[in-house]
């Protein structure tokens, strides 16, 4: 294909897109409607609450965080707990940390403004390159490459990229360049990731109903659920443990705090062992927080998470003693209202089910 014939490629099929795009966009609470200038923060929110995470998941917590906090300051201005409080549920924790962090950045040092640059987005607190590429894109109108796993589905469709996930990025990232426009190009960027999320879908993608079907060479091959390439996926290592959960006479439950960085850090967890493949049953009371008659639970808490599978095993007690220190008790009408993050919220539901 010569160079001026890719360039006509390009032009007619990102034409088409946003023909489509036009008639056919999704109505999401972060996205302004045609005409609206969007609103920075909202975008960025947006984005890190939708990574790794689907739209249907973030909606609720993406609206209870805009009543909370409708601006970046006010975000800014929140205390951590309550932000990881409301971020509960969500899932990929550091997302809240450096969210918070990102806030306080923008507030701080840019004047409540966020910068209108990938350059100068990149530097702040959990924004890495695909992040800043969006927010620069539909927040801002400027030029920006987007590419999300919706993004790399539609393209490597189209060329029949035959390079395996995820070193076929790079190229993804090439072909992606080549068909943005100058124009429109954040909603260019959206159009591609409705396209993914609606016709051109891992399974069963809606090729007959596709504005680019006629550039789509996987379509033409007949094999579009060939692409993505992925390389075998490595075998997830399992971990084991034990959560402690106690129960005060008037019915308080012992909890703490995970430290501020690692996995889940910061989120309010019911006390346990360590996690780890060698993890014996047998030694577990020696890390309960406190001397009590403890009793094992039948069954297990299972909880997967991205780069491990966990199993928990879960004792029970009842006692009236002090918090040790590091921990708390909290109230069982209000324990719902912790950060707890899921993995916790199973041990509690699988504790509270032997009480009924």
């Amino acid at each position: 294909m010569t160079p001026r014939r890719g360039i006509d490629r390009a032009m007619t099929a990102a034409a088409k897109l946003l023909n489509w795009y036009d008639r056919h966009r999704r109505h999401l609470p972060w996205r302004a409607a045609p005409g609206v200038r969007p609103d920075p923060y909202a975008v960025w929110l947006s984005e890190i609450m939708l990574q790794q995470t689907t739209v249907q998941a973030v909606k609720p917590f993406y609206e209870k965080f805009l009543r909370i906090w409708p601006r970046v300051d006010m975000l800014a201005a929140a205390e951590s707990d309550d932000v990881m409080r409301a971020w509960a549920g969500l899932g990929y924790y550091s997302r809240a940390r450096n969210l918070h962090a990102c806030a306080k950045a923008v507030a701080q040092d840019h004047g409540g403004r966020f910068p209108d640059t990938e350059e100068g987005l990149r530097a702040l607190p959990g924004i890495g390159p695909y992040t800043a590429a969006a927010i620069t894109a539909i927040a801002f109108g400027k030029r920006a490459i987007v590419v999300d796993g919706n993004v790399e589905r539609v393209v490597t469709r189209l060329f029949t990229i035959e390079e395996p996930m995820p070193r076929a990025k790079p190229l993804v990232r090439e072909k992606t360049d080549g068909l943005t426009p100058q124009k429109r190009a954040g909603d260019f960027a959206q159009a591609m990731m409705d396209l993914g999320a609606t016709l051109c879908t891992p399974r069963r993608p809606a090729c007959s109903l596709c504005p680019l079907n006629e550039e789509c060479q996987a379509r033409a091959e007949g094999r579009p659920e060939e692409f993505p390439v992925k390389a075998p996926k490595a075998e997830r290592p399992s971990r084991m443990g034990a959560a402690f959960f106690l129960r005060r006479k008037d019915g308080a439950v012992l909890v703490r705090t995970r430290p501020p960085k690692g996995l889940l850090g910061g989120m309010t967890e019911i006390p346990g062992t360590e996690w780890s493949k060698d993890f014996k049953l047998a030694d577990a009371l020696q890390s309960a927080p406190v001397e009590a008659k403890w009793k094992k639970l039948p069954g297990h808490v299972e909880h997967v998470f991205t780069h491990f599978a966990l199993r928990l095993t879960i004792f029970v007690a009842s006692t009236q003693v002090k918090a040790p220190k590091g921990a708390r008790f909290v109230k069982d009408a209000l324990l719902d209202d912790e950060a707890l993050p899921s993995v916790m919220r199973k041990v509690i539901e699988h504790a509270r089910s032997f009480e009924k």
